[in-house]
């Protein structure tokens, strides 16, 4: 039996219909669980939940007085239910931003969506970079902030493998905030050398062969740096 991914589960939810809720009949949002544990300790069970967030929904509005008087908490409840059954349960929430973080919208949907599709068609022209040797465009992909990171990194693994000694210039100037794609640039430039045998001189920068002793460029000894 092929066990379901978390994203294989989210997309089957996302298909249901949203449940309304039992107590105010609003509809009852998607929301992604945190990583707590809850009731008897053993977890909540699935990934993801339907949680009503009505804040005029009886249950909750009825439920900071009823809390108070009867567990002496500053806490209400709000309903939820498991996808895809009948099965609702009550939820505390100690203010009323409580979960509101963990809420699934169109919106953060959509742009999911949107930059799944991205990274897509960025492997795909990727892909005929490699084919064709095209470094410019690999370089451009590269060094484009608006690319998904994972384009970028799998850009810059890509110039390492295929990349001309002229793109180590470019290279060293990119200055990336993510520290992962930092990394690649930086593996790249290195596997770059590699493949030419050849090495920045520690003076004047220019490339140089990584067994000279003396550099072509600026004539200082490099013999052992």
């Amino acid at each position: 039996m092929a066990i379901e991914t978390r994203q294989e589960y989210m997309e089957r939810v996302m298909a249901m219909p949203k449940p309304r809720c039992p107590y105010c009949n609003e509809e009852m949002k998607l929301w992604e669980v945190p990583p707590i544990t809850f009731s008897d300790g053993l977890g909540w069970g699935v990934p993801y939940l339907f949680l009503c967030f009505n804040d005029e929904c009886p249950l909750y509005s009825q439920g900071w007085k009823d809390m108070e008087e009867n567990y002496a908490q500053h806490a209400s409840m709000r309903c939820f239910n498991y996808p895809g059954t009948e099965q609702f349960e009550c939820m505390p929430v100690f203010s009323s931003m409580g979960g509101q973080g963990q809420i699934i919208d169109d919106e953060v949907l959509a742009q999911e969506e949107m930059l799944k599709e991205q990274t897509k068609k960025g492997f795909s022209i990727l892909a005929d970079c490699y084919v064709n040797k095209d470094n410019l465009t690999i370089i451009r992909l590269l060094s484009d902030a608006c690319e998904p990171i994972r384009v970028r990194i799998k850009a810059a693994e890509m110039i390492g493998d295929i990349g001309e000694l002229d793109a180590i210039e470019p290279l060293r100037f990119m200055k990336a905030a993510n520290q992962k794609l930092q990394e690649a640039i930086d593996a790249a430039v290195m596997h770059i050398h590699e493949r030419f045998f050849t090495r920045e001189c520690p003076f004047c920068a220019e490339i140089i062969k990584k067994r000279a002793k003396i550099c072509k460029n600026c004539g200082r000894e490099v013999a052992g740096l």
